[in-house]
């Protein structure tokens, strides 16, 4: 791609750069294949299937999407819901499900069912009724189980008999499939589990009749009937979630545990199988295992914390000799504990990647949280990352595969001992040079760019341009986190980009600083970076201050504008959160509490009751198919501000998600953007 084109289309072109990469891992036992996605060619946007020979670095199409599908891609409603969920935005094939021995892989295109053979190279099309959802070949590789209308269901690889084993028994059940909440704050995403020898599965039964409903209208279709969502807003019920072990022959034994979240299962060769709850104000966390014969259940463990125990990725887990894997509090970090023994110091770890019987990978950060290591942890702790940056890692008997990002480099480097996997994403027609800075009393994370022709001794107008809450770091040692900002620094303002209290990577206070007090501590902490960053940087004009956002980052801009208007300037808050009962149960009961139980909290952190109070230029865009952050929660700002007399503008999206949108507006969005700021702070 040639530089005559703009970065904001190229961005919006490419899904961030991510189009044409590497992606989506995985190595056989034996540790000589290495499996991945990635577009069947480098002009496809489409993800293949691909797979790599450890040894020679030679790379094999498995399956192209191309050679498939003759008819356009058609999503089931369900499959649509899942990747806005995920975040998912590519096409072709999105994930895939190998069998123990990695001989056999399935995955769905386009509702449909396909299994590869990895040994001879084939594919081939299972017939279904259609609607595939999350399709996941057993683990000895003989049958593969799905889900469709809210039905599980299994199909024998070499017969083709399809059967149902667990059917719905209401209008508002599904079988196999994860809740809303569990799906976008728990990042569970599946509803069932094979036990290891294929003859029976974990389903999760949902009963969403308790939720309450929502509408999604198309106000600029008005012919199209809105969509109905279960949304469980703060305070409300969620969805009535069990677990079943049903067998290939339809029979069920009811798991005899209750609970208010399900974390997750995990059914391995190390143990029984293991289920991780959480009750509802989250400062219980108990892991059990199943007998799955008869549904009883035994208490492993019991965490608790007087605020709320973290929901961990990768953990709990067995080792293959039968060791209870966890991330637990010590002290104020994030460690490792194996069995009985907390066996890591000294880091934070993020994620179990592996576990095998000589030592469990992790990702974790030192004393630096803007960069991320993969370290093995045996009888010592080895970091496998050497380089400065962001890595994760997966790894299949004594092959890993580890992916990196750093600063000086773009995308990620997918590396497999001395081989690299190939990535078509295209290369940005702009480079970002941020300055990292650690700020104030707090140590604050921050990263300063300057327009790359900016000449010392010129006073810049600031933009601030922060996430600043729970769960996403914006200030990490990877080049293509900062393209964007560049970008806007390019037109002629210091950026700044802070993480403040909440955000993850520095251990248990520092995210819980926020409990009860988004407004206070997130706000506080932006405020601190941009006076920081002036000492340090004297071209900054604090005359001249604008902060944009999104999702948080979209609450944290407008909360700025309406609380510190001798500080912020101008703002533009997209898709903000404006009214905290207005989102889901699960993340903000967590920082908030119940409504019912703090009234108060939740009054505090609304941004509605402020509306008299602003007195600077404020942008609000939302997408009116948004499904995450309603687009109510703009609606009821815009109205309170109209009722205080206060001037706003509004951009509405119509058609679009809380995901980046299509092509030309995502391109014009920033365009638009740009030309506010400029005149908001000339």
């Amino acid at each position: 791609m040639g530089n005559d084109i703009s970065f904001p289309r190229q961005q919006a072109r490419t899904q961030r750069f991510t189009v044409g990469a590497p992606r989506t891992f995985a190595v056989s036992s034996d540790g000589a294949r290495v499996f991945f996605l990635r577009p069947a060619t480098a002009t496809s946007r489409a993800n293949g299937l691909w797979e790599l020979d450890a040894a020679t670095g030679v790379e094999r199409l498995l399956a192209d999407p191309a050679q498939l599908l003759t008819d356009p891609e058609d999503l089931p409603a369900e499959e649509k819901a899942r990747r806005e969920r995920t975040r998912e935005s590519g096409a072709g094939i999105v994930g895939y499900a190998l069998s123990k021995d990695a001989t056999v892989a399935s995955f769905a295109l386009s509702g449909r069912l396909f299994v590869a053979d990895l040994v001879k190279g084939s594919v081939r099309e299972l017939p279904t009724g259609g609607g595939v959802i999350d399709p996941r070949v057993d683990p000895t590789g003989t049958r593969v189980a799905y889900v469709t209308r809210g039905t599980l269901r299994v199909v024998e690889l070499e017969s083709g008999d399809d059967f149902a084993v667990a059917v719905p028994d209401g209008e508002d059940v599904t079988f196999g499939l994860a809740e809303f909440i569990a799906a976008e704050e728990m990042s569970r995403y599946r509803g069932y589990w094979w036990e290891p020898d294929g003859t029976r599965l974990i389903a999760a039964r949902v009963n969403n009749a308790p939720v309450q409903r929502w509408y999604i209208a198309d106000p600029a279709n008005p012919a199209t009937a809105a969509t109905e969502i279960a949304y469980p807003a703060a305070g409300t019920a969620n969805a009535n979630v069990s677990l079943h072990v049903v067998s290939l022959d339809g029979t069920f034994v009811p798991v005899l545990l209750e609970f208010d979240y399900l974390n997750d299962v995990h059914w391995s060769s190390g143990g029984a199988p293991l289920i991780t709850t959480q009750s509802r104000d989250q400062r219980t966390r108990r892991i059990y295992s199943l007998a799955p014969d008869t549904g009883s259940v035994s208490e492993l463990a019991v965490e608790t914390d007087p605020v709320w125990v973290e929901v961990t990725g990768g953990a709990p887990a067995w080792t293959p000799d039968g060791r209870l894997v966890r991330i637990v509090g010590s002290g104020d970090e994030y460690a490792l504990q194996v069995g009985d023994d907390v066996v890591t110091s000294g880091i934070q770890v993020r994620r179990v990647l592996d576990i095998s019987d000589e030592s469990i990978l992790v990702a974790a950060s030192g004393d630096d949280p803007t960069q991320t290591h993969v370290y093995s942890v045996g009888t010592t702790v080895e970091k496998l990352s050497t380089e400065d940056g962001v890595h994760t890692a997966i790894r299949g008997g004594d092959t890993v595969v580890l992916a990196s990002a750093t600063l000086d480099r773009f995308g990620v480097r997918a590396t497999v001992g001395e081989h690299e996997i190939e990535s078509w994403a295209d290369t940005p027609v702009l480079k970002a040079a941020p300055r990292l800075l650690t700020l104030g009393e707090r140590g604050l994370r921050a990263a300063l760019l300057l327009p790359r022709d900016h000449q010392p001794g010129t006073k810049l107008p600031v933009l601030m341009d922060p996430y600043g809450g729970p769960h996403a770091q914006r200030v990490v040692s990877s080049q293509n986190a900062f393209l964007a900002s560049q970008w806007l620094a390019d037109q002629g303002f210091a950026v700044i980009v802070a993480d403040g209290r909440g955000t993850p990577g520095r251990g248990l206070a520092w995210e819980r600083a926020i409990a009860y007090d988004f407004a206070g501590a997130t706000l506080e902490d932006q405020v601190d970076a941009l006076q920081a960053a002036a000492a340090v940087e004297p071209d900054l004009d604090l005359t001249r201050v604008a902060i944009r956002g999104w999702s948080y980052g979209g609450y944290l801009s407008a909360l700025a504008v309406l609380r510190r208007p001798d500080v912020f300037h101008a703002g533009i808050a997209g898709a903000p959160v404006t009214d905290w009962r207005l989102y889901d149960t699960h993340y903000t009961e967590r920082y908030l509490g119940h409504p019912d139980e703090k009234p108060e909290v939740y009054d505090s952190n609304s941004l509605i009751d402020d509306a008299d109070k602003l007195s600077r230029p404020l942008m609000i865009i939302h997408g009116l198919a948004d499904d995450n952050v309603v687009a109510a929660h703009t609606l009821r700002l815009s109205s309170a501000l109209l009722a205080a007399g206060r001037p706003h503008t509004v951009l509405p999206l119509s058609g679009v998600t809380h995901m980046t949108p299509q092509e030309q507006v995502a391109e014009n969005l920033l365009l638009l953007q740009v030309e506010f700021l400029r005149q908001a702070l000339s």
